[in-house]
């Protein structure tokens, strides 16, 4: 049995050790259409920065409950000052 830890390979990542020069190609290859593709999922990227921003700001309320109160107040008063300025220039 080996002590050695197997780690896995990221998808965009290029395995070691392939000697035929067609296998390397498709590796390369099918490696950097992996890249393209995580870096053009534009929604997923958006869902894991939301999910990890959610994360944060629930570990920043449970640390520091009345910050986190006056921070929603800051930014529901922002919005509402932000929504009555585009109206009022609007109507104009």
């Amino acid at each position: 049995m080996s002590s050695e830890s197997v780690v896995p390979l990221p998808r965009t990542a290029v395995p070691l050790g392939i000697d035929d020069p067609v296998e390397k190609a498709r590796a390369e290859l099918k490696a950097a259409l992996a890249a393209i593709e995580e870096k053009a999922n534009v929604p997923k990227r958006v869902a894991r920065a939301t999910g990890r921003g959610v994360a944060d700001a629930r570990v920043f309320a449970r640390k520091n409950p009345a910050m986190a109160v006056v921070a929603v107040a800051g930014v529901a008063i922002a919005v509402g000052a932000s929504v009555w300025g585009l109206v009022k220039l609007y109507t104009r």
